[in-house]
C-alpha cells in the first residue's frame, strides 16, 4: 500500500470525504461512481494532523471546506481550544490560496452540520475561484458524524463555539483571562484521562446515535449503520457534482473512523491504526 501522496498525484478536482474508511467505501462506492480504486495510507488520523502534514508550502487551490478546521480565518489549529487540541501551528490561509468557508455559510442548524447540498451550492456559486485556481478541492463533512438521518448533531458544535470564542477574544485583544488560563491548564489533564478510557471514547458516538439503538444492537452495530447511511448520502451528492466536472477527478478521505478497533472509537490525533489511516483513492473514469 502506498502513501496517499495527495498533492503529488495528478488531479484537477479532488473530493475529500471526511472520516471515510477504506473498507466501508470499497463496499458502497460502485453503486454511485465508476473508477479505479486503491487503498492508500493517509498522513494523519484526524483532520488537523492530515492538514498540517499534507499542506506544506504554498498551493494554488480553491478549497471548499465543510470542515471548520480548514478555514480562511487565520486562526492556527493549536489556538482552536476545545476543538483541535493539538500543537500544530498551522492555518489554512498560510498554505492554500483560496479557502471557501462552507462550514460557516452552509451550516444547517437542525442537522448540526454541513449537508452535501451546501457543498454543491457553494461550488456552483464560486466558479470564478475554480477557474482561477490550478486545482480544486471539495471537502465534504460526511460520512463524519453527526448522522444526517437523526438531526441535532453535536460533534461540530464545540468546534463552531471554539472558533467563535477565539474570534471574540481576538477582537477584544484579550487572552481570555483567568478562567481561560485555568481551562487551558485543566483541559489537557482531563483529555489525557478520557483518551485512556474506552468508555469515554464511546460517549461521542452515543451523543450522535442515541442510546436506544445502542442498548438494542450495541455501539458498533448502531454507529456503523448510521455511518454507512451517511456515506451513501454523501456519495449521492458527489455523483451528482462530478457529472459537471471537466478534468481528472479523484475521491479520497483525510482519515478513517474507528469503531472499537484496537480499543479506539471515532478518530484522534496521531493514532496511526489501519481503521484511521487506510483511506480510499478513487480515480474516476
Amino acid at each position: 500500500m502506498q502513501d496517499q501522496r495527495f498533492l503529488e498525484s495528478d488531479w484537477d478536482y479532488c473530493v475529500v470525504l471526511d472520516a471515510c474508511r477504506y473498507d466501508v467505501f470499497s463496499e458502497l462506492y460502485d453503486d454511485y461512481l465508476d473508477g479505479d480504486l486503491e487503498k492508500r495510507w493517509s498522513t494523519g488520523s484526524s483532520t488537523p494532523e492530515w492538514a498540517y502534514r499534507t499542506f506544506e508550502g504554498d498551493h494554488d487551490i480553491a478549497y471548499f471546506s465543510g470542515n471548520p478546521f480548514i478555514n480562511s480565518l487565520g486562526i492556527p489549529l493549536n489556538e482552536l481550544k476545545w476543538g483541535a487540541s493539538c500543537d500544530y501551528e498551522w492555518s489554512a490561509d498560510d498554505h492554500i490560496s483560496e479557502v471557501v468557508d462552507v462550514w460557516k455559510h452552509g451550516w444547517d442548524d437542525d442537522l448540526g452540520t454541513i449537508p452535501p447540498e451546501s457543498m454543491a451550492e457553494s461550488f456552483r456559486d464560486n466558479q470564478g475561484l475554480v477557474a482561477d485556481a490550478d486545482r480544486t478541492v471539495v471537502h465534504y463533512m460526511q460520512p463524519h458524524a453527526p448522522y444526517l438521518s437523526r438531526g441535532g448533531g453535536q460533534k461540530l458544535r464545540q468546534i463552531q463555539k471554539g472558533i467563535k470564542r477565539q474570534g471574540e477574544r481576538a477582537e477584544l485583544g484579550e487572552d481570555g483571562g483567568l478562567l481561560s488560563a485555568l481551562g487551558d491548564r485543566v483541559r489537557p489533564r482531563v483529555e489525557s484521562v478520557l483518551d485512556d478510557s474506552n468508555l469515554a471514547m464511546k460517549v461521542g458516538l452515543w451523543l450522535e446515535t442515541g442510546l436506544g439503538g445502542v442498548l438494542t444492537d450495541g455501539t458498533r452495530t448502531t454507529a456503523m449503520r448510521y455511518y454507512e447511511e451517511n456515506l451513501r448520502i454523501a456519495l449521492e451528492g458527489v455523483a451528482e457534482l462530478v457529472e459537471s466536472l471537466d478534468g481528472d477527478v479523484v475521491v479520497t478521505a483525510d482519515h478513517g473512523e474507528a469503531f472499537g478497533e484496537d480499543g479506539v472509537w471515532e478518530h484522534h490525533i496521531e493514532t496511526h491504526i489501519p481503521a484511521l489511516m487506510e483511506v480510499p483513492w478513487l480515480e474516476l473514469d
